[in-house]
């Protein structure tokens, strides 16, 4: 077409030559404006009649990609431009590829969208683009048709059909050349492994091709031998080989060593004021004699950036010397530290948060505008919105507006933090279970936290309502009110309560939170006409009435007093890797009630002071070992205390077993009696858990976890019943709150002790 045009006006140019144009007309334009459109042709009113600017305007518009065809008619001194432009595209579609959320990520990326103009050049390149972009996630011989559907008049529906190849699957991995590290160490951070045994299963590696991460993994071996002190190591690309009959493959590459360095002298290079160079040293990991590992060098850098950042240099850069000594088969460090000019706040700028308000989120952050600049407060804040529980991730960077002011960008991912639900089930000893309940730790975005419900089985009856305000009115006082009625049926009498409480608390020194409280519990207790003989006791006394009443018989209202301070700074709600908690409680409680046996409690109901401790401490090793293990260590304590003569209520007294103390026994089991084979309830108890929790799936957000538990339990003596239990738990965050799946063995339990092998639990954290 064009060149026909060109020949046509170069055969009357000359008799257009001396015409001047006097207007300049556009018909069949929709998607330009007149404007625009004589800017494109570069033609104007006034301009000779000229065939080569005619014939280039054509081409400037063929260019655009919006016409199938452009032609000039001219009328006296008016040129008219005609356009016949190209189909909208009204819908694109993927089939065959997966999910519709899957399919519509995939086209995101393949530069077609609906609006766009069609063009079999462009859809040719998307079908490309859509081809290769399959081909990174392991899929080869990747098949895609494109179909079209005209709509209307001037719309056109495009389908992609996609029949996705086979995955490659890599069966063997050759490190030729390697022998001081195992297949395993070096498969550790490869993106391309080989397939394990059972590797359909979540934790295990399926041996799927990543092609796209093929070219980097020769990096990451090479950073391996770095974290193994095998600073000279040299790697080679992968070679890939595939059998396209079974899309089995095989990766090679080619290792040479070296020798193992280990560290030499560690010095540090700054001229700051008011900072020690020796404290410095102090936070380094790595040490003189230890073998060099570049994962430890780069946490160190992370380390004295954090700690230099502390005195208002956000921009700290610090230049790793090495010195290499290959005789002698040592690395001297030299770190030099670069501060850069201290630097204020100037903003804080937060996205992310599409429920949860600003003024909640700033709540948690210890830098303002105005603010120094200070590496622990950015690292503080960080933790302290983690430990919300409102997000699935929290980030925070800055961004540098001039040479001594940034803006603070705080980007969040809002988890799931309401669950409305509604269900039943049956268990052995529960019997029918029914269940209904909506709270939400975030209500509305407010940061509020509120919950009501209810959980109705063959032993308990369970109704309650709650409200707790964290942050009351933006400050760093808290306040809670709660509501609840329950009963339920222990092994030998049934517990009837219903209560109020409201707790005032303050946050302080950043960690700590102090709280007083009052509370209100009416308790009617009666016996249970079931099975009356003690949890670890043996005894072929049968109990009389009187005896069974004198414990389980209780009616007396509870008025209480409760004081506590707890600390807590780590680093994530549901699954911390670093920091501890730590918290003690006390509750001043005053009974009220008549029916009591004056004759064995001459004082009849008594008060008494209940004092319980926590203390966990959470350690991830991740960094040191390059898996996600983490360490938990937790211990409780609690203890009551009361005057002789006095009545202290069974319901009120304490019982261990299950999960909260020694799981791998039934809950509430394990607890002194008295010599008719009653149980009585302790006034001391103690228990401690080490637990190891590893990955299992985190794309599910599932983790396992090893522990072991170990109680006791007394009236007079923690000791008095002691046991133990071993494990694993199921962790799973799931979208209806975490929840605890837990398998266990009682390592210890003697003739009469109620075993358990299977609890779970939904939404605790301690």
């Amino acid at each position: 077409m064009i060149k026909k045009l060109a020949l046509v006006w170069m055969l009357i140019g000359s008799a257009l030559l001396a015409q001047k144009i006097t207007h300049l007309r556009f018909e069949g334009l929709s998607h330009l404006s007149n404007t625009t459109a004589q800017e494109i042709a570069g033609i104007h009113i006034g301009d000779a009649i000229d065939a080569d600017k005619i014939n280039q305007s054509i081409k400037n518009f063929f260019a655009q990609g919006y016409f199938k065809d452009v032609w000039v008619d001219q009328k006296g001194s008016t040129l008219i431009y005609h356009f016949k432009e190209k189909m909208a595209i009204a819908n694109v579609d993927i089939k065959g590829y997966g999910s519709d959320g899957e399919g519509k990520e995939l086209l995101a990326g393949i530069g077609i969208k609906k609006g766009d103009l069609y063009d079999e050049r462009r859809i040719k390149k998307a079908t490309q683009t859509l081809i290769a972009k399959l081909e990174s996630q392991g899929y080869y011989d990747t098949v895609v048709e494109v179909s079209k559907e005209k709509v209307g008049e001037d719309s056109v529906s495009i389908v992609f059909d996609v029949n996705k190849g086979e995955k490659i699957t890599i069966q063997k991995m050759n490190f030729v050349g390697a022998k001081k590290l195992s297949q395993s160490d070096l498969e550790t951070d490869l993106a391309n492994k080989e397939k394990d045994i059972l590797g359909w299963m979540p934790w295990r590696n399926s041996g799927e091709a990543s092609v796209e991460q093929l070219e980097y993994d020769a990096h990451r071996l090479k950073n391996t031998y770095m974290k193994h002190g095998y600073l000279d190591a040299q790697v080679s690309p992968p070679l890939m080989r595939v059998d396209f009959g079974s899309y089995n493959a095989k990766v090679d590459y080619e290792v040479v060593e070296g020798e193992q360095y280990r560290i030499g002298s560690i010095t540090i290079t700054e001229h700051i004021d008011g900072i020690d160079a020796k404290k410095l040293k102090d936070i380094l990991t790595l040490k003189k004699g230890k073998i060099f590992n570049i994962k430890r060098m780069r946490t160190d850098i992370k380390n004295l950036e954090e700690e230099v950042g502390n005195f208002g240099f956000a921009y700290v850069r610090v230049s790793p010397q090495l010195s290499k000594n290959r005789e002698k088969k040592i690395v001297n460090l030299n770190y030099v530290i670069q501060p850069g000019v201290p630097v204020t706040i100037n903003d804080v700028l937060i996205s992310g948060n599409h429920t949860t308000k600003d003024r909640v989120i700033r709540r948690y952050l210890y830098l303002a505008p105005g603010d120094t600049f200070n590496a622990r407060d950015l690292k503080d804040s960080k933790s302290a919105l983690g430990r919300t529980g409102f997000f699935e991730s929290v980030d925070i960077q800055s961004q540098r507006i001039s040479v001594d002011k940034i803006n603070l960008l705080v980007k969040v991912k809002e988890a799931s933090t309401g669950t409305l639900s509604a269900g039943g089930g049956y268990g052995s000893f529960e019997g029918l279970m029914l269940n209904a309940s909506v709270s939400n730790k975030n209500f509305l975005g407010s940061g509020i936290a509120t919950s009501v419900g209810f959980d109705i089985s063959k032993i308990s009856k369970n109704y309650n309502l709650s409200f707790t305000n964290p942050k009351l009115w933006d400050s760093q006082y808290s306040l809670g009110l709660s509501l609840y009625k329950k009963k339920y049926e222990y092994t030998n009498f049934t517990q009837d309560q219903t209560g109020a409480s409201l707790t005032l608390g303050r946050e302080f020194l950043r960690y700590f939170h102090a709280s007083v409280g009052v509370g209100y519990v009416d308790n009617k207790s009666q016996r249970n006409d079931n099975n009356f003989t003690a949890t670890g006791y043996s005894t072929n006394i049968a109990p009389t009435d009187e005896a069974i009443d004198l414990f389980y018989s209780d009616k007396y209202q509870k008025t209480s007093l409760f004081a506590a301070l707890s600390f807590d700074n780590t680093d994530d709600f549901y699954t911390p890797r670093s920091g501890m908690i730590a918290s003690v409680n006390f509750e001043f409680a005053s009974l009220d009630g008549t029916d009591v046996d004056l004759t064995k409690y001459p004082k009849g109901y008594g008060n008494y002071v209940k004092s319980s401790a926590k203390f966990g401490l959470y350690y991830g090793v991740e960094d040191w070992i390059d898996y996600d293990l983490i360490f938990r260590f937790k211990a409780r304590m609690t203890t009551i205390e009361s005057s002789s003569g006095e009545k202290i209520p069974t319901a009120e007294k304490l019982f261990m077993g299950g999960i909260g103390s020694v799981r791998g026994f039934k809950p509430y089991s394990l607890t002194p009696g008295d010599k008719n084979g009653l149980i009585t309830g302790g006034k001391k108890r103690a228990s401690g858990t080490i637990e190891a929790s590893i990955p299992l799936s985190q794309a599910a957000k599932m983790r396992l976890a090893f522990f072991y538990d170990i109680g006791m339990i007394g009236e007079d003596n923690f000791n008095e019943i002691q046991r133990s239990g071993t494990g694993v738990v199921l962790e799973w965050r799931s979208p209806m709150g975490p929840i605890n799946l837990v398998f266990a063995k009682a390592l210890d339990d003697e003739p009469g002790d109620r075993t358990s092998s299977f609890e779970f639990s939904m939404g605790t954290k301690f």
